[in-house]
């Protein structure tokens, strides 16, 4: 199964949400008109796309079918799918790692799949032919580390580890002096899962990250934010809070196989203006890939 099959495959239960009540809105599709735009916006806030970004979506389409003299439901249905892909594209979504070695932070809330993403990103990296050094500096939970080395040996990537409870900036410090000496292509960092409101968790994210750019002050860097998909609308607060503390430059969406809530993806896209970096749609080893938005949203809307 090739990975558009598997996207259509995780996302079927958010294609059905979306898909069901847009479909009912064009089931009745006599002309462009108001009365037909707000049916259609409402449809899109009731598939947790949210208000914004659902008013925007309907405003944009409401001036092209005017402009391009738009009348036929097949080519409204295609205008509506541009639209929503245009949120994707205005965002610049190709990583910034060109330099040797490159920089990948890994931040997000406790229980988003922050190890597994680390994992499937670094074999997806390393089936492309990059050297991949992981620094495992989620140091306060037992069982991160042990789950990081099963990943990490699965992607064929190397591991710096270091006890329990030590400082996660040191366990970074040596990753980086070991992805230089080995002339790695990509250092990913894992990091603790923290709250945005815990302020010592916070502190020690930048810590790290001041560690990184004194060591490291000419890499690429990506610090990229996992999303649980199954949060929602919740997700958009989530990355104002984290965007506050540290410049996301991407996102990587997770676990949208078991939920309906994928829309809210368009929401959280368009209101922080972080693009999507990853998206995973399964717990196999290769079922994150490069976020591709003409993928996306035909896998959504039908």
């Amino acid at each position: 199964m090739g990975f558009f099959d598997k996207l259509k495959q995780g996302l079927n239960k958010t294609k059905n949400s979306i898909d069901e009540k847009i479909n009912q809105v064009f089931s009745t599709f006599r002309k462009v008109d108001e009365e037909f735009l707000d049916e259609l916006e409402e449809a899109l806030i009731m598939s947790d796309i949210g208000v914004d970004t659902s008013t925007k979506i309907i405003s944009e389409l409401r001036g092209r079918l005017k402009r391009e003299k738009i009348q036929d439901e097949v080519e409204v249905k295609n205008a509506l799918r541009e639209e929503i892909k245009k949120i994707f594209d205005e965002l610049d979504v190709s990583l910034k790692l060109h330099t040797t070695p490159s920089v990948i932070l890994v931040v997000g809330v406790n229980g988003v799949g922050k190890t597994t993403s680390i994992g499937k990103i670094a074999n997806n990296l390393t089936k492309n032919g990059k050297k991949v050094v992981i620094a495992a500096a989620d140091t306060f939970r037992a069982a991160a580390v042990e789950q990081l080395e099963i990943w990490a040996k699965r992607a064929n990537a190397e591991i710096i580890k270091r006890e329990e409870g030590v400082d996660p900036a040191s366990v970074v410090y040596d990753a980086i002096e070991k992805a230089k000496n080995e002339k790695a292509d990509i250092l990913i960092v894992d990091t603790a899962g923290r709250l945005h409101n815990k302020k010592y968790l916070m502190d020690e994210l930048n810590k790290i990250q001041k560690v990184i750019n004194k060591e490291m002050p000419e890499a690429d860097k990506e610090v990229l934010l996992v999303i649980d998909g199954t949060t929602g609308q919740n997700a958009i607060s989530q990355v104002k809070a984290f965007k506050q503390e540290t410049d996301i430059t991407g996102l990587i969406l997770t676990k949208l196989d078991g939920t309906a809530k994928g829309g809210a993806v368009i929401g959280i896209v368009q209101e922080n203006k972080i693009p999507v970096k990853f998206i995973g749609v399964g717990e196999q080893i290769d079922d994150m890939q490069v976020f591709n938005s003409d993928d996306f949203v035909k896998a959504i809307i039908e």
